[in-house]
């Protein structure tokens, strides 16, 4: 009997294996960099949505940006950055002026489309494929590009998380049902 059960768990554990391998060989370094770039655009877009309009001149103190300007350089860094890859996806022209909400929102979820379009054309080779960068990273590939891009973002929602809570306002990642 314990033959047969041993016999009957190696069979389970073989089929087991079996059944993930394929989802290990589908595992893509530009599919991973174009969900957490889309979840990226979900995220800012929710927590600059979050802000009252009234409240897009808001600074936590007088030398730091106000609310709508994080927006805004997010917008203009996606784009300076994103600009390196010489990318067939044409580059949308941006309000880099803008300060109502609606406007720099619209123009921070441009930028993020364009790295969508130009994550679509990558494959995994030419992710890990050189470029020459913003000057202050110079030659990087273009998986790295994007990380930068990735962190860059993150840091900036930080901020802003802060400006909300001090507006008595809890940011959408942060609510609970």
């Amino acid at each position: 009997m314990r033959r047969v059960f041993r016999r009957l768990a190696l069979i389970a554990v073989i089929i087991a294996l079996a059944a993930a391998t394929p989802a290990a060989q589908t595992a893509s370094i530009q599919a991973d960099f174009l969900k957490d770039w889309t979840g990226q655009k979900d995220m800012l877009m929710k927590i600059a949505d979050a802000m009252p309009d009234a409240k897009y001149s808001f600074k936590a103190t007088p030398p730091q940006r106000d609310f709508g300007g994080h927006v805004m350089h997010i917008a203009q860094i996606n784009m300076m950055v994103l600009k390196t890859l010489n990318a067939k996806a044409p580059a949308p022209t941006i309000n880099e002026k803008a300060t109502s909400k609606a406007d720099v929102m619209k123009a921070m979820a441009e930028t993020f489309d364009y790295g969508i379009a130009i994550l679509k054309e990558q494959t995994d080779q030419t992710m890990v494929g050189a470029v020459a960068g913003p000057p202050w990273m110079g030659p990087s590939t273009r998986a790295r590009i994007f990380e930068f891009l990735v962190g860059h973002t993150q840091d900036t929602y930080g901020q802003m998380v802060v400006y909300l809570r001090l507006n008595g306002l809890v940011p959408p990642a942060s609510q609970r049902p």
